[in-house]
Order: structure tokens, then sequence, then C-alpha cells
């Protein structure tokens, strides 16, 4: 269900042969579909997250909504989709400059009537095409800088989608989701500054099983949701292949494309309408704080949740042309505060959660005889004053809003329903990777100013920066005249190289003290940690290395290898026993890992080290001119911790590294040197007194991923 397929010609006029599946034949899925359709009425919502595993039609929902969103109505042949009945502040540059220049006003323009725009963003699309960039043709023909608009320009007032966010460039992530907040798009390159409105109605869909999507991108989203919440039955498995089948058998599907075109005009009007009532659609004072107190039970951070819920609530009245009630405000804390909030979802405490039962009625008791003698002495005009003080004041105009929260104090859901729709989006297993910026290899994201020698020339750059003063350079070489000659005067000014971008793994450098009595156990320990990380090198181009140190000097047992079957062999024998040469092993970490980073595979270095941090054995007796046995004094404490400590922050200084201290020192008889090497380093510090290759493997993990992002 995850079929590609192109966006029909026009929203009213959806046919079976367009190829994009009815959003009312999608099985299951009901909170995204309400969703989407709130969000074609509100665009003030930012967006719609839709993350899942493969399959789950979360595209397909997408492109299904732009068949039933209604034409807009704009200014005859604008590039921006500029709305006639908008003011002069909400227009593009150009626009302004026209109508200003011509006394004119919005209104005295001719206007035209198009499909909803739908642009989809392609995961390999670069900033100048994303915002818009010098047209160097029109450029060299009319000798000055002309404008082209991007994508974000056709996308105004329609769909933006944006397929696999997670993968997107992060610099490219952080424009595109600044862009929908503020609501404008300002161009401030090669000789022009453009502003132009731009505020679609933002889809993202994602697979959180290959990246995760950061926190913060999540929380510039109104609405997000996982299609893997609700699982389908065996029932809706069934009925969903049915009606993926009979859809690709175009001639049984045309009977059922009438009444599917009819409820699809339905929906298209509703949305119309909801429109035009949107901005009277308003709530009270108590509904705002209803979803404040919501919003700070449930732990969210800042303010969008509640400021989102408000705008969900809108919507949702506006479509079911009513004012708001308890129900839009529950469908407003379940979209926008329910994300959002930080409460542990555990469904083994589900149980404890729901309250007791009510307590049995007590046995019934013959008093009809006192109950009779006390009616007889009361007054019965005092039973008129009670029964007129009991009656409330009927207030039809008084907002609604439900009569419990849905979250308890401790911020942990109570209502059933959100209870079952809290089912949390399964947690991405790839992780973010690594990207090296460099000027020989990679694939193209940016053109920049050279530094230095010209390496790869970005044409395209080039060219735009040199289109404007072409007809002045022609004039000043005498070619003005020549129509024939077509060369391009370029100065040393207009040159611009590309900035490559590739991705790359990252170093794991375990540095085992080898040294003592526990030796073999940290070696065994590191070697099996290896080969866990080892197994998944396939997926994120991670490498292993291992250095362990002992006697005089450290040496790489296993150099930087994704191989399992050169680890397994290097690792067949382990050297053991003697000093404790920790210094020179984070100057050997640090020379193994820039090496590796010059190389160009590797991103960044995390080295995880397995000592109790006590140093032995001097620098000096690792270089080939160091004293012979005979000749060596003992060498000094202070010296020696000094010497270990100016190594660790020496490591710490070299861009990409990371170090994370395992500490296998006895509390007994600790000297908390591990924990002063951690902080020298600006490293992590966790004690491990019995590390075994399960605690090491899950900690540098989590040290890989913490560094990548």
């Amino acid at each position: 269900m995850e079929a590609e397929g192109e966006a029909p010609e026009t929203a009213a006029s959806g046919t079976v042969e367009d190829g994009v599946f009815p959003l009312s034949k999608v099985v299951g899925q009901d909170s995204i579909k309400s969703a989407l359709l709130l969000g074609a009425v509100n665009t003030k919502m930012g967006g719609i997250a839709i993350s899942g595993g493969r399959g789950t039609a979360k595209s397909v929902m997408a492109r299904a909504l732009h068949r039933i969103m209604p034409p807009i109505e704009r200014v005859k042949d604008s590039d921006f989709n500029i709305d006639p009945e908008t003011s002069l502040g909400e227009v593009d540059t150009f626009l302004r400059d026209k109508l200003e220049a011509a006394g004119q006003t919005i209104a005295d323009l001719e206007t035209e009537i198009i499909p909803c725009p739908f642009v989809q963003i392609p995961l390999n699309v670069m900033e100048d095409r994303l915002l818009g960039s010098v047209n160097v043709e029109q450029s060299v023909k009319q000798g000055k800088t002309v404008f082209e608009p991007g994508l974000l320009a056709k996308a105004h007032r329609g769909i933006l989608y944006v397929d696999d966010i997670n993968l997107l460039d992060t610099e490219l992530a952080n424009i595109l989701l600044g862009v929908i907040s503020e609501g404008w798009v300002n161009v401030e390159r090669e000789g022009i500054s453009v502003r132009y409105p731009c505020r679609p109605l933002l889809i993202s869909t994602f697979n959180p099983e290959e990246a995760d999507l950061r926190d913060h991108l999540l929380d510039r989203l109104a609405v997000s949701l996982s299609a893997d919440a609700k699982p389908l039955t065996m029932e809706e498995r069934i009925e969903a292949v049915d009606e993926v089948i009979k859809f690709s058998d175009k001639k049984d599907y045309k009977a059922d494309m009438s009444d599917i075109l009819e409820e699809e005009e339905q929906l298209r009007t509703r949305i119309i309408f909801a429109r035009e009532s949107l901005p009277e659609t308003t709530l009270s004072y108590e509904q705002k704080l209803y979803l404040a107190e919501e919003a700070a039970r449930a732990g969210c951070q800042g303010h969008r949740g509640e400021i989102f819920a408000c705008e969900i609530a809108r919507a949702s009245a506006a479509l079911n042309d009513r004012r708001v009630d308890a129900e839009d405000l529950r469908m407003a804390v379940k979209l926008a505060i329910l994300p959002r909030g930080t409460f542990i979802n555990d469904p083994d405490m589900q149980d404890e959660m729901m309250p007791p039962p009510p307590p049995p009625p007590p046995p019934p008791q013959d008093n009809t005889e006192q109950d009779e003698d006390q009616e007889e002495q009361q007054d019965p005009e005092d039973n008129e004053e009670n029964e007129e003080e009991e009656e409330p004041p009927e207030d039809n105009d008084a907002p609604e809003i439900p009569q419990e929260f849905m979250f308890d104090a401790e911020g942990t859901p109570i209502d059933p329903d959100l209870l079952e729709f809290a089912k949390k989006e399964k947690t991405g297993k790839g992780g973010g990777r690594g990207l090296v910026f460099s000027q020989d290899r990679g694939r193209y994201i940016k053109p920049m100013l050279p530094r230095g020698r010209v390496t790869r020339l970005a044409v395209d750059a080039t060219m735009r920066a040199a289109a404007p003063y072409q007809r002045a350079r022609r004039e000043r070489n005498g070619q003005l005249d020549a129509p024939a000659d077509r060369r391009v005067f370029i100065e040393n000014s207009d040159v611009r190289v590309k900035r490559m971008a590739r991705k790359a793994g990252s170093l794991i450098i375990f540095l085992c003290d080898a040294s003592g009595s526990m030796a073999l156990n940290r070696m065994n320990a590191a070697k099996g940690a290896a080969m866990s990380l080892l197994t998944e090198a396939y997926q994120s181009r991670d490498k292993v290395c291992i250095i362990p140190f002992q006697g005089d000097a450290s040496d790489v047992l296993l150099p930087p290898t994704r191989s399992i079957a050169m680890a397994r062999r290097r690792l067949e024998t382990m050297p053991c026993g003697g000093g404790s040469p920790l210094a020179h092993a984070f100057n050997l970490a640090v020379r193994t890992g820039v090496n590796a980073q010059k190389s160009g595979d590797v991103g960044k270095v995390v080295c995880i080290c397995i000592s109790d941090g006590r140093a032995n054995v001097p620098l000096s007796y690792a270089s080939d001119g160091g004293p012979t046995d005979e000749n060596r004094e003992k060498p000094d404490k202070a010296a020696l911790k000094e010497e270990v400590l100016a190594a660790a922050r020496q490591l710490g200084s070299v861009p990409g590294f990371n170090l994370v201290m395992l500490d296998t020192e006895n509390k007994f008889v600790s000297t908390g040197m591990a924990k002063e090497i951690a902080k020298a380093c600006g490293g992590r510090y966790h004690y491990i007194p019995k590390a075994g290759e399960a605690a090491i493997s899950s900690i540098a993990s989590q040290a890989l991923a913490d560094a990548k992002d």
C-alpha cells in the first residue's frame, strides 16, 4: 500500500485512472485520517507527522488527501499562489513592488482557479531548489538578476509532502521547519533579496526502524501519530487486501467510483464551509484553561502542546459545524498533548491504574416508619425552600468542557480511550549516521566560496553568480553586438566550489587494561563486546579497534575493521600481565583515530577505556631510547598521574573524539583516578566492577549514538 503515484491534475476530478488510492478505502487508521482532515481545515496546525513500518499506507493517505482538497483562487499567473483576498503585507516582494509602482491594489488584479498544489520534497533536494535561486538563462538575456521560485513557493496554500523526513539532510530539515513555523521565506543570496509567503499543510512520513526523528523536529509539528499504534485485525487485513486488489482491477472498480466521488465531493464541501466558519470558531477561557491544565499534567515542555491543541479543537468544531464542545477538547488532547507528554506508559500497570469496583450496597433495612415520622416533623415550607435552592440555574451559553481530566496529577493517562491510544511508535534501530564534509567526493549539497585551490567547480552556482553581469562585461570587452559569440565572461569573484557530504561510519576503540590478575576477564569482555558490535557494523558502517596496554607500551591488537573473520583471527591470542602504560594507550588511540578519520570513511571516534585508571609505566619507557631494566627507577606517582591526565586532555581536544571510562576498580581500595580522567577529557564515567560483554556493548552503543547526535 506504499505504492508511488503522481498527484491528480485536479482535486475535483479524481478518477480510478489517476493512480491515487481513495482515502475512504484505507482500512483502519481512523486517527490519522481525522488528523489529515483537520489539517486540511486549519493550516495553522503547522504539520502532521506519520510514523510506521513499511506498507502501512503512510504515503497513500497523504496523496489521498489531495484528492479531496478544494481548489484555490489566486492572482493570475502568480508564481507564489497569492490569495487575492489578502492584504498588501501578505504578498511577495515582486507583486508588492508592482502594485506600489502602478498605484493599484490586489482587488484590481485578475484571478484564476487552480487545483490545490501538491509538492513533494525529494531527499536529494538542494537548498537553491528548495528556496529559489537565480534563473541563469533569463538573467543573461535581460542583463539583470532574475529570480526563479523554488518548491516552497509552489507549495503555498497547498500540501507539502516529505517522505522519509528522518533521512532528510539536517540543514534542510531545519530550514524547512523554520519556514513552516514563520510562514515566510527570506532569500538573501547571489545579489537578490526576496521575501514570499509559504503556509502549506506539511505532511511528513518516516519509518522509525530506518532512523529516529529528532524530538525538536517533532515538537514543531502539531500532530505526530503512528500507523503501528493499532494493528489491524485479521478481518481488517483481508478487507485491505480485497480493496487493493479491486483497485488494481480498473474495470471492477469503476462501478464503485461514482459512490467514492460523491463521498469525496461531500468531504470537499465540508472542508470549504469549515474554512469559512473557522475564523468565528473560538474557545472560551474555561476551555483554554482545561487544555493548559492537561498539558501541565502531562508534563509537556513549552507551550506548543496547548497552542496546537486549541487549533485542533477549533478545526474539529468547524468541520462538524458546531461550537467547541467536550468532544473537540478530547480530540485535541489526544492528538496534540498526548504525544508530547513525558509520562511512562507501562502496560503492566494499567490494571492497577483502573479505579476499584464500587462497594456492594448495604443490606435493606425496615426504616419505613422512621422515614414517615421524620417527614411529618418537617415543615412543608422548609421543604419547598430546599427544593428551590437545589435547582441550579440553566445556562445554555456556558462553554462545554469534559467533566474529568484525561491525565492524573502525576501525568499518567487515566482515560480508557487515551490509554488505548497512547501506544508509542517503535524506536529506531539505525540512528543517525555521521557525515563527512569535503570538496573531493560525496553528494553535492550546496555551493560555497573557495578556500585555496579550486578542486570541484560548482558550475551552476558560478553561472548564477556571473549571469547578471554578462551584459556589462560584454560591453566592456566589445562583444555586445556579436550575437553569435556565446562566451560567458567569468571572473574570480564569481567562482563557487562544491561542498560535498558523504555518509561515514564511526570508530569504536576499546582501550583494555591487560595488566594485573583480572586482565583476562577484561580482555574477554572487550572481545565479546567487539564481536557483538561487529555483527551490526554492516548497517551503520562502524568499525571496531582493540588496543590492549600492558608491559612497557600499548599495541594495536585489532586494527580498525568491519570484518568479523579478521577480528576472530586477531583475537585468538591476547597478551596479559605486566605494567599499565595508560598514557601511551591514550596517545596511540589518538594516532589510530586520526588516521582513520583521514581515510574519509570515519566521522566520530569513541574510545571505551576499561581500566581502574591507575598507571605505573611512564611514557619514557615506551620509547626506543628508554631506560633499560637495570637503569630504571621507581616512577613518581604524582608525575604519572599528571602525565595520564595530560594525555586524556589531549584526547578530548581532538575534534570528533569522545571518551567513556569504565571503572573496574574495587570501591574499598578506590583512588577515584578513573573519574578524574573522565572529567579531564570531558567524557563519561561508569562504575562497572564486573564488566561483562553485554554491559560494555550496551554502553558503547549508547555512547556512539550520543556522539552521532
